[in-house]
């Protein structure tokens, strides 16, 4: 896992794309503080740039460093979350201006992944996290099911996880606002 997480860092500071296992699927990831290698993404994926992507954080730490304010009600619901969550925050800061949605928000998930954690931890800036598939096209459940467009237009893909299939649905997405209103985006 060293050595990978070695190359997909080397990758990510350069502006690269990576193809990586997550908390739920196989993700297409960049540094989410790169307009430019989230510019990237949005090509590959054929989507349009108004729609958000989600961003992963190895710690609550990035959390309060991403985000103006933390509504109280987060730590609340990422304690409690038995399964991936990501959340909506008002007020992203700090990262990619294409990251951050029209209406200054920005989707964060704090990741319990092993090797996710560790890629983040040790990168030491938030990653892109968005399903490796065209846009609208169904999920892959695995690497196998990634298709090859995709696979040859990503700068490195990661070498673990290849042979399992994803049993994890994509993250359930809650949007809060400031005086802690929340709406269930995707369950």
């Amino acid at each position: 896992m060293d050595e990978e997480i070695k190359n997909a860092i080397e990758v990510l500071r350069k502006g690269g794309t990576v193809l990586y296992p997550t908390d739920t699927v196989w993700g297409i990831g960049c540094d989410a503080r790169n307009k430019e290698a989230v510019t990237k993404i949005f090509k590959i994926k054929q989507r349009a740039e108004y729609k958000s992507m989600v961003v992963l954080v190895s710690d609550e730490t990035m959390i309060n460093r991403y985000v103006k304010e933390v509504p109280e009600i987060a730590w609340e619901l990422i304690e409690s979350a038995e399964e991936p969550l990501t959340i909506i925050y008002p007020d992203g800061r700090m990262l990619a201006q294409n990251i951050i949605a029209a209406d200054n928000s920005v989707g964060i998930r704090l990741v319990k992944d092993n090797f996710c954690k560790t890629l983040i931890h040790k990168f030491t800036k938030p990653i892109v996290s968005t399903s490796a598939n065209i846009s609208g096209e169904a999920t892959p459940s695995s690497f196998n099911d990634i298709k090859l467009g995709i696979i040859n237009s990503v700068d490195y893909i990661v070498k673990l996880r290849q042979k399992e299939i994803c049993s994890v649905k994509p993250s359930t997405i809650i949007k809060i606002a400031l005086n802690g209103e929340v709406k269930i985006i995707r369950k």
